[in-house]
Protein backbone atom coordinates (compact mmCIF):
# COMPACT_ATOMS: atom_id res chain seq x y z
CA UNK A 1 0.00 0.00 0.00
CA UNK A 2 2.07 2.92 -1.19
CA UNK A 3 -0.27 5.27 -3.03
CA UNK A 4 0.98 5.58 -6.55
CA UNK A 5 3.18 2.57 -7.08
CA UNK A 6 6.56 1.38 -5.91
CA UNK A 7 8.89 3.89 -4.35
CA UNK A 8 12.22 2.77 -2.92
CA UNK A 9 14.39 5.49 -1.37
CA UNK A 10 17.98 4.25 -1.28
CA UNK A 11 19.98 6.97 0.51
CA UNK A 12 19.66 8.44 4.00
CA UNK A 13 18.42 11.72 2.55
CA UNK A 14 15.85 9.96 0.35
CA UNK A 15 14.56 7.86 3.26
CA UNK A 16 14.27 10.99 5.39
CA UNK A 17 12.30 12.77 2.65
CA UNK A 18 10.06 9.71 2.45
CA UNK A 19 9.58 9.84 6.24
CA UNK A 20 8.73 13.56 6.19
CA UNK A 21 6.21 13.14 3.39
CA UNK A 22 4.40 10.28 5.09
CA UNK A 23 4.48 12.12 8.42
CA UNK A 24 3.02 15.29 6.90
CA UNK A 25 0.16 13.34 5.35
CA UNK A 26 -0.72 11.62 8.62
CA UNK A 27 -0.57 14.87 10.57
CA UNK A 28 -2.99 16.42 8.09
CA UNK A 29 -5.37 13.51 8.60
CA UNK A 30 -5.22 13.60 12.40
CA UNK A 31 -5.50 17.39 12.75
CA UNK A 32 -8.33 17.95 10.28
CA UNK A 33 -11.09 15.53 9.28
CA UNK A 34 -10.12 11.97 10.17
CA UNK A 35 -12.04 11.58 13.43
CA UNK A 36 -15.34 12.62 11.85
CA UNK A 37 -14.69 10.97 8.49
CA UNK A 38 -17.35 8.63 7.12
CA UNK A 39 -14.47 6.42 5.95
CA UNK A 40 -14.22 5.08 9.49
CA UNK A 41 -17.76 3.72 9.42
CA UNK A 42 -16.63 0.67 7.45
CA UNK A 43 -17.12 -2.71 9.13
CA UNK A 44 -13.67 -3.93 8.06
CA UNK A 45 -10.43 -3.42 9.97
CA UNK A 46 -8.91 -0.23 8.55
CA UNK A 47 -5.44 1.32 8.65
CA UNK A 48 -4.21 4.92 8.31
CA UNK A 49 -1.51 5.27 5.65
CA UNK A 50 0.75 8.22 4.96
CA UNK A 51 2.44 8.56 1.55
CA UNK A 52 5.69 10.21 0.41
CA UNK A 53 3.71 12.87 -1.49
CA UNK A 54 2.14 14.12 1.79
CA UNK A 55 -1.19 12.44 1.04
CA UNK A 56 -3.03 10.12 3.41
CA UNK A 57 -5.53 7.32 3.07
CA UNK A 58 -7.69 5.09 5.23
CA UNK A 59 -7.83 1.63 3.67
CA UNK A 60 -7.73 -2.10 4.22
CA UNK A 61 -4.33 -3.62 4.99
CA UNK A 62 -2.24 -5.17 2.24
CA UNK A 63 -3.33 -8.67 1.25
CA UNK A 64 0.11 -10.09 0.53
CA UNK A 65 1.93 -11.86 3.36
CA UNK A 66 4.45 -10.68 4.26
CA UNK A 67 3.56 -7.18 2.98
CA UNK A 68 5.96 -5.17 0.83
CA UNK A 69 6.25 -2.58 3.61
CA UNK A 70 5.52 -2.79 7.35
CA UNK A 71 1.82 -2.25 8.00
CA UNK A 72 0.32 0.42 10.29
CA UNK A 73 -1.99 -0.32 13.23
CA UNK A 74 -5.03 -2.36 12.25
CA UNK A 75 -8.62 -1.53 13.20
CA UNK A 76 -8.39 2.18 14.00
CA UNK A 77 -12.06 2.52 13.09
CA UNK A 78 -13.09 0.05 15.80
CA UNK A 79 -10.83 1.67 18.37
CA UNK A 80 -12.74 4.92 17.84
CA UNK A 81 -15.95 3.43 19.24
CA UNK A 82 -16.41 4.43 22.87
CA UNK A 83 -13.32 6.68 22.99
CA UNK A 84 -13.13 10.42 23.42
CA UNK A 85 -11.83 12.22 20.34
CA UNK A 86 -8.65 13.42 22.06
CA UNK A 87 -7.85 9.94 23.39
CA UNK A 88 -8.50 8.28 20.03
CA UNK A 89 -6.36 10.77 18.12
CA UNK A 90 -3.54 10.31 20.65
CA UNK A 91 -3.72 6.53 20.29
CA UNK A 92 -3.62 6.62 16.49
CA UNK A 93 -0.82 9.20 16.62
CA UNK A 94 1.37 6.95 18.78
CA UNK A 95 0.86 3.99 16.43
CA UNK A 96 1.52 6.25 13.44
CA UNK A 97 4.87 7.32 14.93
CA UNK A 98 5.82 3.67 15.41
CA UNK A 99 4.82 2.85 11.84
CA UNK A 100 6.85 5.70 10.37
CA UNK A 101 9.96 4.55 12.21
CA UNK A 102 9.44 0.96 11.10
CA UNK A 103 9.11 2.00 7.45
CA UNK A 104 12.20 4.22 7.59
CA UNK A 105 14.39 1.55 9.15
CA UNK A 106 12.93 -1.10 6.88
CA UNK A 107 14.38 0.88 3.98
CA UNK A 108 17.62 1.23 5.92
CA UNK A 109 17.90 -2.53 6.40
CA UNK A 110 16.85 -3.33 2.85
CA UNK A 111 19.44 -1.06 1.28
CA UNK A 112 22.28 -1.87 3.66
CA UNK A 113 22.62 1.24 5.79
CA UNK A 114 25.63 0.94 8.06
CA UNK A 115 25.86 2.10 11.66
CA UNK A 116 26.74 5.67 10.70
CA UNK A 117 23.87 5.83 8.19
CA UNK A 118 21.36 4.56 10.73
CA UNK A 119 22.61 7.00 13.35
CA UNK A 120 22.38 9.87 10.88
CA UNK A 121 18.88 8.86 9.82
CA UNK A 122 17.65 8.66 13.40
CA UNK A 123 19.21 12.03 14.23
CA UNK A 124 17.38 13.64 11.31
CA UNK A 125 14.10 12.03 12.33
CA UNK A 126 14.60 12.90 15.99
CA UNK A 127 14.95 16.59 15.14
CA UNK A 128 11.27 16.57 14.15
CA UNK A 129 8.51 16.42 16.78
CA UNK A 130 6.54 13.19 16.79
CA UNK A 131 3.01 13.02 15.43
CA UNK A 132 1.85 12.41 18.99
CA UNK A 133 3.53 15.62 20.14
CA UNK A 134 1.93 17.60 17.33
CA UNK A 135 -1.55 16.15 17.79
CA UNK A 136 -1.62 16.49 21.58
CA UNK A 137 0.25 19.79 21.75
CA UNK A 138 2.76 18.43 24.24
CA UNK A 139 5.68 20.08 22.48
CA UNK A 140 6.89 23.14 24.34
CA UNK A 141 4.47 25.85 23.33
CA UNK A 142 5.17 29.41 22.52
CA UNK A 143 4.64 31.88 25.32
CA UNK A 144 1.06 33.09 25.62
CA UNK A 145 1.97 36.67 24.83
CA UNK A 146 2.29 36.10 21.09
CA UNK A 147 3.90 39.00 19.29
CA UNK A 148 2.71 39.95 15.84
CA UNK A 149 5.47 40.87 13.41
CA UNK A 150 4.67 42.58 10.11
CA UNK A 151 6.62 42.79 6.86
CA UNK A 152 7.70 46.35 7.45
CA UNK A 153 9.13 47.99 10.54
CA UNK A 154 6.76 50.93 10.09
CA UNK A 155 3.80 48.68 10.89
CA UNK A 156 5.35 46.94 13.89
CA UNK A 157 3.60 49.08 16.49
CA UNK A 158 0.28 48.58 14.73
CA UNK A 159 0.73 44.80 14.73
CA UNK A 160 1.70 44.89 18.39
CA UNK A 161 -1.50 46.68 19.31
CA UNK A 162 -3.47 43.96 17.54
CA UNK A 163 -1.88 41.31 19.68
CA UNK A 164 -2.52 43.21 22.85
CA UNK A 165 -6.11 43.59 21.79
CA UNK A 166 -6.42 39.88 21.07
CA UNK A 167 -7.46 39.27 24.68
CA UNK A 168 -10.92 40.40 23.61
CA UNK A 169 -10.95 37.80 20.85
CA UNK A 170 -11.44 40.43 18.16
CA UNK A 171 -8.13 40.13 16.40
CA UNK A 172 -6.42 37.40 14.43
CA UNK A 173 -2.89 36.87 15.66
CA UNK A 174 -0.36 36.42 12.91
CA UNK A 175 3.36 36.15 12.33
CA UNK A 176 4.25 37.57 8.94
CA UNK A 177 7.41 37.28 6.85
CA UNK A 178 9.95 39.93 7.81
CA UNK A 179 12.47 42.00 5.88
CA UNK A 180 16.07 41.55 6.95
CA UNK A 181 16.14 44.91 8.69
CA UNK A 182 13.30 43.76 10.95
CA UNK A 183 15.37 40.95 12.47
CA UNK A 184 16.98 42.07 15.70
CA UNK A 185 19.69 39.79 17.08
CA UNK A 186 17.68 36.70 16.20
CA UNK A 187 15.25 37.39 19.05
CA UNK A 188 12.17 36.52 17.02
CA UNK A 189 13.64 33.20 15.88
CA UNK A 190 14.42 32.29 19.48
CA UNK A 191 10.99 33.28 20.74
CA UNK A 192 9.03 31.35 18.13
CA UNK A 193 11.54 28.58 17.47
CA UNK A 194 9.57 25.94 19.38
CA UNK A 195 6.31 26.75 17.62
CA UNK A 196 5.01 23.99 15.34
CA UNK A 197 2.52 24.20 12.52
CA UNK A 198 -0.69 22.45 13.59
CA UNK A 199 -1.14 21.11 10.06
CA UNK A 200 2.26 19.90 8.86
CA UNK A 201 4.19 19.82 12.16
CA UNK A 202 7.14 21.83 10.86
CA UNK A 203 8.95 24.38 13.01
CA UNK A 204 8.49 28.14 12.84
CA UNK A 205 10.65 30.01 10.31
CA UNK A 206 10.94 33.79 10.36
CA UNK A 207 10.60 34.11 6.58
CA UNK A 208 7.12 32.51 6.45
CA UNK A 209 3.63 33.79 7.15
CA UNK A 210 1.89 32.15 10.12
CA UNK A 211 -1.56 32.50 11.66
CA UNK A 212 -2.94 31.46 15.06
CA UNK A 213 -6.33 29.88 15.67
CA UNK A 214 -8.30 31.93 18.18
CA UNK A 215 -10.06 28.80 19.43
CA UNK A 216 -7.33 26.19 20.07
CA UNK A 217 -4.39 28.67 19.93
CA UNK A 218 -2.40 26.44 17.59
CA UNK A 219 -0.25 28.11 14.94
CA UNK A 220 -0.33 27.27 11.24
CA UNK A 221 1.60 28.11 8.09
CA UNK A 222 -0.62 30.36 6.02
CA UNK A 223 -0.01 28.09 3.04
CA UNK A 224 -1.14 25.00 5.01
CA UNK A 225 -4.54 26.51 5.80
CA UNK A 226 -4.78 28.57 2.59
CA UNK A 227 -4.71 31.96 4.31
CA UNK A 228 -2.72 34.84 2.81
CA UNK A 229 -1.49 37.91 4.73
CA UNK A 230 -3.98 40.06 2.81
CA UNK A 231 -6.88 37.78 3.68
CA UNK A 232 -5.80 37.59 7.33
CA UNK A 233 -6.16 41.36 7.64
CA UNK A 234 -9.92 40.99 7.17
CA UNK A 235 -10.42 38.06 9.58
CA UNK A 236 -11.66 39.15 13.00
CA UNK A 237 -11.48 35.71 14.58
CA UNK A 238 -9.65 32.87 12.83
CA UNK A 239 -10.73 29.25 13.29
CA UNK A 240 -8.51 26.47 11.98
CA UNK A 241 -10.01 23.63 9.91
CA UNK A 242 -10.18 21.33 12.92
CA UNK A 243 -12.05 23.83 15.11
CA UNK A 244 -14.36 24.70 12.23
CA UNK A 245 -15.21 21.02 11.76
CA UNK A 246 -15.94 20.61 15.46
CA UNK A 247 -18.46 23.41 15.32
CA UNK A 248 -20.19 21.80 12.36
CA UNK A 249 -20.44 18.44 14.15
CA UNK A 250 -22.03 19.95 17.23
Amino acid sequence: MDGGGQYNPRTVEEVFRDFKGRRAGMIKALTTVLYSSSLLSEKENLCLYGFPNEKWEVNLPAEEVPPELPEPALGINFARDGMQEKDWLSLVAVHSDAWLLSVAFYFGARFGFNKADRKNLFAMINDLPTIFEVVTGTVKKQTKEKISVSNHSSSKSKSGSKVRGSDSGKFTRTIQAKDEDDVVDGEDEEEHGDTLCGACGENYASDEFWICCDMCEKWFHGKCVKITPARAEHIKQYKCPSCSNKRVRT
